[in-house]
């Protein structure tokens, strides 16, 4: 939900189930290193 809503992720543009299974993968990728910057970030405030 949080990729869907707050990314504008809406629909998945690829054909075939590994350029899917790629897509996905990616967009994970992108959601993971975006949540891990803004903690870096949130604990360099604090200190």
């Amino acid at each position: 939900g949080i990729i869907k809503y707050d990314r504008r992720y809406k629909r998945i543009v690829r054909r075939g189930l590994d350029s899917v299974r790629v897509e996905i993968f990616l967009v994970s990728i992108g959601h993971n290193l975006y949540k891990i910057y803004n903690k870096q970030m949130r604990l360099r405030e604090v200190a």
